[in-house]
C-alpha cells in the first residue's frame, strides 16, 4: 500500500513568510504522496479589519456571517492558498490548490443553531470526504493543497475547521493508502512541561495517554487534539505526529520529529 502524509499547518507558519518558505522546502522534500491542509484565521481577521468588518469570535470559533464568508473565501481559497501553491511550484512540487467544492472532494452540513448561531460554519459527517476523487489527483502526480472551506452540495460554501478537515481526510484515505497525519504547530510536540521545550514526549500509545491524563501531565489545551488523534488512529490512520513546523525535515527519521501517536 502506498504511503501518504497529510500535513496540517497553522498560523505560526502561514503568518511568517520566512517560516513558510522553510516549511514548503521541507514539505517538497518529503518522498511519496502528500496532502497539505491550511487555515488562515489571523490573515482573515486582518483583512476584515482593513475592510471595516469586525471579526466575531466565540471561544476562539469564528462566527461566519455572509460578509465574513466572503472574506474567508477570498483569503483562504485565494490569497493564502494560491501563494502556497505558487511557492510549491517554485520548489518543483506540482501542487494544486483546492476547496472542498472543487471536484466535490469535501461536503459538509451547515452547523445547526443551538445556543449560538455560527452562521455559515460547516460540520463534517460520515461520507463527507470523496477519497476516490482525491486519489485520482494523487495517482496523477499532483499534491493537493486544501484550504479550510467545504460546500454543502446545494451551492453554498462553508467555513470548516482545518484540523477537522485534515483528520477526516486521513481517516477516509486510510482505506486506500498507508496514511500518517501530521500536525505542525509552534511547539516541538507534546510536552511534559508546557514551558520547557526539552520535555518532549517522543511516543504515546493509548495506554500511556490514559496514564498521562490521570497524572495531569499534558497541558489541557492539547487534550482535544490528542483525543481526535487517537480517534483517527482507531479508525485506520497509521499514526498521528505532532511537531514544530521548523523540524519537518526530520520527519523521515522517526525519532527526530515531534511526538508520535500510535496504537
Amino acid at each position: 500500500m502506498q504511503a501518504l502524509h497529510i500535513i496540517k499547518i497553522g498560523g505560526n507558519v502561514i503568518d511568517n513568510s520566512e517560516n513558510l518558505h522553510r516549511f514548503l522546502k521541507d514539505f517538497t522534500a518529503l518522498e511519496g504522496y502528500k496532502i497539505l491542509v491550511h487555515g488562515g484565521g489571523k490573515v482573515a481577521t486582518q483583512v476584515s479589519e482593513t475592510m471595516g468588518i469586525e471579526a466575531k469570535l466565540v471561544d476562539g470559533r469564528r462566527i461566519t456571517d455572509i460578509d465574513t464568508l466572503r472574506i474567508v473565501t477570498m483569503v483562504y481559497a485565494g490569497l493564502i492558498n494560491k501563494n502556497i501553491v505558487a511557492q510549491l511550484q517554485r520548489y518543483g512540487n506540482n501542487a494544486i490548490g483546492l476547496t472542498g467544492a472543487d471536484g466535490d472532494f469535501i461536503r459538509a452540513k451547515k452547523r445547526p443553531v443551538k445556543t449560538i448561531d455560527y452562521g455559515f460554519a460547516g460540520d463534517l459527517f460520515d461520507g463527507s470526504i470523496n477519497p476516490q476523487n482525491i486519489s485520482k489527483l494523487l495517482d496523477g502526480g499532483f499534491t493537493p493543497v486544501f484550504c479550510a472551506l467545504t460546500h454543502d452540495g446545494e451551492g453554498q460554501m462553508l467555513n470548516t475547521n482545518a484540523d477537522t478537515i485534515a483528520s477526516a481526510l486521513a481517516v477516509a484515505l486510510s482505506k486506500l493508502y498507508e496514511t500518517t497525519l501530521v500536525y505542525c504547530f509552534e511547539k516541538k510536540g507534546v510536552l511534559q512541561d508546557i514551558n520547557d521545550d526539552d520535555s518532549l514526549i517522543r511516543e504515546i500509545n493509548p495506554e500511556r495517554y490514559e496514564q498521562l491524563k490521570l497524572e495531569q501531565i499534558i497541558h489541557s489545551g492539547m487534550l482535544p487534539k490528542l483525543d481526535n488523534a487517537f480517534t483517527a488512529i482507531s479508525c485506520g490512520v497509521k499514526a498521528v505526529i505532532i511537531g514544530h513546523s521548523d523540524d519537518l525535515g526530520q520527519l523521515k527519521n522517526k525519532q527526530g520529529f515531534g511526538t508520535r501517536l500510535s496504537k
